[in-house]
Order: structure tokens, then C-alpha cells, then sequence
């Protein structure tokens, strides 16, 4: 993962929230909501919040007692999540680096990240900070995306990438969201950070948009795929999000279109 893998600023913010976010992430957002408030937990730490789709999901769920920390690393997209959370209240927004959480041990009953874990540069470390602030009955619950050929659109984006740059194809999409999702390596370094059970669930999703040119818009100009773009050559932004948009045409149709997502959703106990 490189340096400008984790930055989400400018308009990418907003936009990620307008587009991403229905595009591929409620559904894994209500999944997480659901799992989190069943455990009827006291205390909820939600680290790599982005711009709040679990939050949204998941505050409506815990009762009115509950104590809900919400923090990114990026200021902007938390206040992104913040300026979205209309009516909810008691939640406490932190900016927070999740290898460096700033809380005592043993103060959460639950953890929550979603599709975080994947921009940790260190995720045995996030685990562990993960693990030290639970309670010993407590659950660390996030997920992460399935490999890149498991996600229709976000495959056929990076492949219009490189056809753009075949000498330097971007591969952000690749490298980082869908770059960690080996479940194997994923146990191992779960329970690298003393975890003594892990659950795996892969779900497996439709992905909608209202046509073909607005999920290519969504990955190649809402993510930092359209940094690694720009980089290159930012006359050219138009151009890979037009033939993305083609290839995904070719494949689903005319009109709204539907794609395979797929995640695996881990569940750790201490």
C-alpha cells in the first residue's frame, strides 16, 4: 500500500458518500449494525468509520445508555460522517489513528471497523489496539473485500485503467481494498494479536447503479484511483472512467446495471 492510498480529501469525501457508499457498501454496513447490537454492548468503538455508513446503520440500533465512539484517521471524511448522522445523539467523534487507539484497556465491549483493516500499515499492530481496549468478553467484529475478480466492477475498472496506461497501470482498487483477502493469512495475524476464536463469513452481495457510467464514475472518480490517475495524467481522467464505463456496458447492458461484490466478515473473541 502506498502513501496516497489512505488519502481521501478534496471533493473525494462527498463524493465517496454519494457514490460508494449505495454502490457497494450499505448492504455490508446493515450486516455489521446487525452483528454489533445483538451483543447488546455498553461501550462501541467504531475505528475507520469513513464517511459514517456503519455509524448510520448501527446508532439507531443501540440503546440510548449506549456509549458510541466514532473515529477515522482522515478529518475529513469523519467530518463527512458527522455532518450525515442527522438526529442521532451521544455520539462522540475522535479523530484517531487505529494502530495508536487513544483509550484505556478493557473499555469497549465491542469493536467495529469496516473495510478499514485494509489501509492499516501495520494491521497485527490495529489488532492488537483492537484487542486492548475490549473487555475479556468483548468482540472485535470488521470485514474486508473479497478478491478483485469477486467484485465485477471494481475489476472491470482497473482493467480500463491499464488498457489507459499499459506502461503504468493503476492499481490502487487491486492493491489495497481487494489486496487483502486471503482468509488464511488474515486468521493468522488475527490471532498473531491474541485473539483466541475467529469466525470467517463470506457474503456475497449485488452491487446496483442506475447505469454503467455512473459505477465507472464511482470507482475511478470517488476513490483514490483517481489520484493514482491524475499522477499519471489527469487529462486522461475522463478517458478511463468513459471506457470503464464501456466495458461494464458490454458485459451488463444498457440501463441500470447489477455486478457481483463479495466480502468476508471476521468476528474475533478474546
Amino acid at each position: 500500500m502506498s502513501q496516497a492510498d489512505k488519502v481521501f480529501s478534496g471533493s473525494i469525501p462527498e463524493l465517496y458518500d454519494t457514490y460508494m457508499v449505495p454502490l457497494i457498501f450499505e448492504a455490508y454496513a446493515t450486516d455489521m449494525a446487525r452483528r454489533v447490537a445483538v451483543l447488546e454492548p455498553g461501550a462501541v468503538l467504531e475505528t475507520a468509520a469513513g464517511s459514517g455508513v456503519v455509524t448510520r446503520a448501527l446508532a439507531p440500533l443501540l440503546k440510548e445508555r449506549v456509549r458510541y465512539v466514532v473515529t477515522d484517521l482522515n478529518q475529513p471524511m469523519l467530518d463527512r460522517a458527522a455532518s450525515m448522522q442527522s438526529g442521532a445523539k451521544g455520539i462522540e467523534w475522535r479523530q484517531a489513528d487505529a494502530l495508536s487507539l487513544p483509550f484505556e484497556d478493557k473499555a469497549f465491549d465491542a469493536v467495529c471497523c469496516q473495510f478499514g483493516v485494509m489501509f492499516f500499515p501495520d494491521r497485527i499492530a490495529g489488532f492488537t489496539e483492537a484487542r486492548r481496549v475490549l473487555r475479556p468478553d468483548g468482540q472485535f467484529v470488521f470485514n474486508v473485500w473479497d478478491r478483485i475478480e469477486e467484485n465485477e466492477f471494481a475489476d472491470l475498472v482497473t482493467q480500463a485503467a491499464a488498457l489507459s496506461f499499459p506502461d503504468d497501470p493503476p492499481r490502487f482498487l487491486a492493491r489495497t481494498p481487494h489486496g487483502y483477502c486471503q482468509v488464511e493469512q488474515i486468521e493468522t495475524e488475527v490471532r498473531a494479536a491474541g485473539f483466541k476464536k475467529v469466525e470467517l463469513f463470506t457474503i456475497t452481495e449485488k452491487s446496483r447503479a442506475p447505469s454503467a457510467h455512473h459505477a465507472a464514475f464511482a470507482y475511478a472518480q470517488c476513490t483514490p484511483l483517481r489520484n493514482e490517475i491524475e499522477v499519471r495524467d489527469a487529462s486522461r481522467l475522463e478517458e478511463v472512467t468513459d471506457r470503464a464505463a464501456g466495458m461494464i456496458s458490454e458485459r451488463f447492458g444498457e440501463g441500470p446495471v447489477e455486478g457481483k461484490i463479495q466480502g468476508h466478515v471476521i468476528v474475533a473473541l478474546i
